[in-house]
C-alpha cells in the first residue's frame, strides 16, 4: 500500500520550478514502462500489492487495476492487433475452436517478442517517488528489461503535464529539448536494439535549425503545422502529437489520423531505456535527466544562450569532428539535479 505522506523518501525528489498547472492544481506526470519476464495476473497482482485497488480483466492481453490512490493502472500486451483480437474473442464469446486456437498462438507467439506494458494514470509530482516501489517489486518478481536481451527494444516514457500550453511555453520546452537531446541519449545510454527501431528518432537537422532561429515566434497554429510538416509521426524521441492534438484537435486531424494519438496536455518523452530488472536504476534517474530541461525551458536567458550555442554549433561544418556538443552541455546544468 502507498506510505505515509512524510516518507523520508519523497524529500529526495527534486521537482520542479514551474509546480502548477494551468487548471491551478499541481502537475502531474504519467509513467509508461515495457518489460517482459513476468505474466499479466502476476503483474496486475504486484500493483494491488503495493498500491491496493482491484483487478479487472478486459481479454487475455489487457487488465485494469481500479481504484488506487492514484488511479487506474494499465496492464497490456503493447500489440495493437493483439490487444484488439483478445478483445474482439471476449465479445464474441465462445467462437470456434479453429479461432480460438489460431489467437492463443498468434498471443504466445507475441509474449515472445512484445512487451508488456504498464500505463500509471497521471500522478502528481510530489508522490511520484511512489512509483519506486512499484518498481522494486516487479524487478523482485522477475521483471526484465531493456538489456536482458538483444531483441528487447524497451523503453520508458514520461508524460509531463505542461504548466500552461501558450505557444511560447511550448516552444521554450521544445527548444530546451532540441538543446539537451545530444546530452539525454547519452546519459540514457539508449540500448542498439532501440536505436534500429524508428521509434525513438531524433528531429532533422534543418528542422531545428528553424526551431532555434532567434526570430521563430509562431502562433500555435504555426508551431503545429511546421511540426506535422517535419515530423508527420508519432516516432520521435519527444513525441509532441498528444500535445497538438489538446491545443488543436481539428487542425491536428487534418494531417495525422492516428487513433493512437491521443489528446492530452502533456509531452511524450519516450527516450530512456527500461532498466527495470538493474537494481542500481530506478524511475528518478531518467526523472532527474528530464527536470534538466524542465528546468532550462523556465529560465528564459539561460535558455537563449543555450539556443544561440546550439545553433552555432549546428552551423559549423566541423562541429562533430571538432566539438564535443554534450561536454558544452554539461557546463550548464543544474549540478544539484546530476
Amino acid at each position: 500500500m502507498t506510505s505515509k505522506p512524510n516518507d523520508y523518501r519523497a524529500s529526495l525528489w527534486p521537482l520542479p520550478s514551474a509546480r502548477t498547472a494551468e487548471s491551478g492544481s499541481e502537475r502531474r506526470l504519467g509513467v509508461e514502462i515495457e518489460f517482459t519476464g513476468m505474466e499479466m495476473d502476476a503483474i496486475a497482482e504486484t500493483i494491488v500489492d503495493c498500491f491496493g485497488g482491484r483487478i479487472e480483466r478486459q481479454s487475455d492481453y489487457e487488465y485494469q487495476v481500479t481504484d488506487t490512490p492514484f488511479g487506474t493502472f494499465g496492464v497490456e500486451l503493447d500489440s495493437a492487433y493483439i490487444k484488439k483480437l483478445g478483445r474482439d474473442r471476449e465479445q464474441a464469446g465462445a467462437g470456434n475452436d479453429f479461432e480460438e486456437l489460431t489467437e492463443s498462438i498468434v498471443g504466445l507467439v507475441a509474449k515472445q517478442l512484445v512487451p508488456f506494458e504498464i500505463v500509471a494514470p497521471p500522478i502528481a509530482l510530489s508522490e511520484l517517488w511512489q512509483l519506486e516501489d512499484l518498481f522494486l517489486r516487479l524487478r523482485l518478481a522477475g521483471a526484465k528489461g531493456t538489456e536482458a536481451s538483444a531483441k528487447n527494444a524497451f523503453g520508458l516514457h514520461l508524460n509531463p503535464e505542461m504548466p500552461d500550453c501558450e505557444p511560447a511555453t511550448v516552444l521554450n520546452y521544445f527548444r530546451a529539448f532540441i538543446c539537451l537531446y545530444d546530452w539525454l541519449k547519452q546519459r540514457s545510454r539508449v540500448d542498439l536494439s532501440r536505436r534500429l527501431t524508428s521509434y525513438i528518432d531524433p528531429f532533422k537537422r534543418d528542422y531545428m535549425r528553424k526551431v532555434l532561429a532567434a526570430d521563430y515566434h509562431p502562433s500555435a497554429d504555426e508551431l503545429i503545422e511546421d511540426y506535422i510538416h517535419f515530423n508527420p509521426t508519432r516516432n520521435r524521441a519527444l513525441d509532441m502529437l498528444p500535445l497538438f492534438a489538446h491545443m488543436n484537435e481539428t487542425l491536428l486531424r487534418q494531417h495525422i489520423d492516428d487513433p493512437r494519438v491521443k489528446a492530452r496536455p502533456t509531452l511524450h518523452y519516450r527516450l530512456p531505456n527500461s532498466l527495470i530488472d538493474d537494481p542500481n536504476w530506478g524511475l528518478i534517474h531518467p526523472w532527474r535527466d528530464w527536470l534538466q530541461v524542465d528546468a532550462l525551458a523556465c529560465d528564459e536567458a539561460r535558455l537563449q544562450a543555450m539556443c544561440q550555442a546550439y545553433r552555432a554549433h549546428l552551423e559549423s561544418t566541423t562541429s562533430s569532428l571538432f566539438s564535443d556538443w554534450t561536454q558544452h552541455v554539461d557546463s550548464r546544468l543544474i549540478p544539484e539535479l546530476l
